[in-house]
């Protein structure tokens, strides 16, 4: 019997976790933190349901946060297994778990400096040096390639497009000739940067995400709509603020800014890239020749610099960034957090929203709560750092640079499966989103179900 335990990114876009277990085997595939509301943050302090030192190896469908950031306290509670990923994803986790260890020592010790935590001392969810040793836990092999990483379980990663190493995860159960299909997070198709994603014939039973489970994405040519808003700011003299994740989104985002400057489309101006993530992660996108579509590759192949324009500049000191406040529009400044959730892009905010001349694009995913989400539903003015900011500027969206799929894209990649799943099994959705798409599921005759958080399900058996 297999079972799978839903220990995160159920009800919830958030923490991505879930156990399979098998004939004595104990796999957890992701191993996210969970982000946004309090509620869910203080779910980052509760211990696995087994002792973590039971577990027989940990699986990563992709590099971001909320599926590898809970890597380290997994460790600290006593995990020494192998963590098998691919080679993107470790180079990408390689940055990302060192630079959320660092975020949680530095808010101890502003806890211990004042005093306002319950626990004395406060102490950090876990340590840079924690995530190091994640990092050197980890075991890499190709797409495609099969592998028995415990025995009886063997594990084939495919191509999921959504950011650099991102992985729909196979597990084939020898004994029970179970097929376990983990999508992860699916990109879109014709994105640039990376491949499509790519199908899976088979499976008994189907975890699939439901991000934008009731959403389509608005723009079917998301470069026309950035051309617009950046145009726009440009001709009031104003600076284009633009909060985005330092890995995929900011590369994408240099990639069409590219593109457009090259068309003619939008002037020379200075492009600033506030994120040292961002400017750690670039360079990473440019070393995986193997990730790269076509178009990537040939302009590698030709010379030209991808993921820059003329006048990109890549800002890592808190000096540099500082001194953006100087700058005079028009010019474009890429900062993270993609959700206005905290980082370098609030000071940029806090600077530039009370402006109108300004115009502030988010190019991805506002969860519930979130400041960008706030700003978007027209929030007259913005908390930041304990003030209140008017604001003035512009505030926009451009929803087809999204790096999930549409219910769109989640459907036309599910109809490469030669039959249905036996069960199909939503999660990483909000509820509305998980929803909509247990019933488009349903409507083509599949199984659908939404397990609750900390629910345990067993898997059919083949037919």
């Amino acid at each position: 019997m297999a079972t799978l335990h839903f220990l995160g990114a159920a009800g919830t876009v958030t923490g991505s976790k879930f156990l399979l277990e098998h004939d004595g085997q104990q796999v957890l595939v992701d191993c996210g933190l969970f982000q946004g509301q309090k509620e869910l943050r203080q779910r980052n302090w509760q211990p696995l349901p087994l002792p973590a030192r039971e577990l027989d190896a940990i699986v990563l469908t992709h590099a971001h946060i909320d599926h590898t950031g809970g890597l380290p306290r997994v460790i600290r509670e006593g995990f020494d297994g192998p963590i098998f990923t691919t080679s993107g994803t470790r180079d990408l986790t390689a940055l990302l778990l060192p630079d959320s260890a660092h975020l949680h020592e530095e808010e101890a010790r502003y806890a211990n400096k004042e005093g306002y935590s319950r626990h004395h001392p406060a102490l950090p969810l876990y340590t840079v040096a924690d995530a190091e040793r994640a990092v050197g836990m980890m075991e890499t092999f190709g797409y495609g390639r099969p592998k028995e990483i415990v025995p009886g379980i063997t594990l084939t990663f495919y191509r999921a497009g959504h950011i650099l190493g991102s992985a729909v995860c196979v597990f084939d159960l020898k004994s029970t000739r179970q097929r376990v299909v983990f999508s992860g997070d699916l990109g879109r198709y014709n994105a640039p940067i990376l491949r499509d994603p790519q199908s899976v014939d088979s499976a008994t039973t189907l975890v699939v995400e439901s991000t934008y489970g009731d959403r389509q994405h608005r723009d079917l040519n998301p470069m026309d709509a950035l051309c617009e808003a950046v145009q726009g700011a440009f001709d009031r003299g104003g600076v284009v603020v633009i909060p985005a994740f330092a890995v995929g989104r900011t590369q994408e985002l240099l990639y069409h800014l590219r593109h457009l400057e090259e068309a003619g489309r939008i002037p020379e101006v200075e492009v600033y890239v506030d994120s040292p993530m961002a400017c750690d992660a670039t360079p990473v996108y440019l070393a995986h020749p193997e990730e790269h579509d076509l178009v990537m590759k040939s302009l590698v192949e030709r010379g030209v610099s991808p993921l820059a324009t003329k006048r990109t500049r890549f800002v890592t000191s808190a000096r540099e960034s500082k001194a953006l406040n100087q700058v005079q529009g028009p010019a474009v400044i890429i900062s993270a957090s993609g959700m206005a959730t905290g980082g370098r892009v609030l000071h940029h905010l806090k600077h530039r929203l009370p402006d109108a001349r300004n115009t502030v694009l988010f190019v991805g995913y506002q969860s519930v709560g979130s400041r960008g989400r706030r700003l978007l539903d027209g929030e007259k003015e913005a908390r930041i750092h304990g003030q209140l900011v008017p604001v003035a500027a512009e505030i926009r969206t451009v929803s087809g640079f999204s790096a999930h799929a549409d219910w769109t894209e989640t459907m036309r990649w599910m109809e490469g499966f030669d039959s249905p799943p036996r069960q199909t099994l939503l999660v990483h959705g909000e509820p509305e989103a998980l929803e909509a798409l247990r019933r488009r599921v349903q409507s083509r005759g599949w199984s659908a179900y939404v397990p609750g958080y900390l629910e345990k399900v067993e898997l059919e058996l083949a037919a």
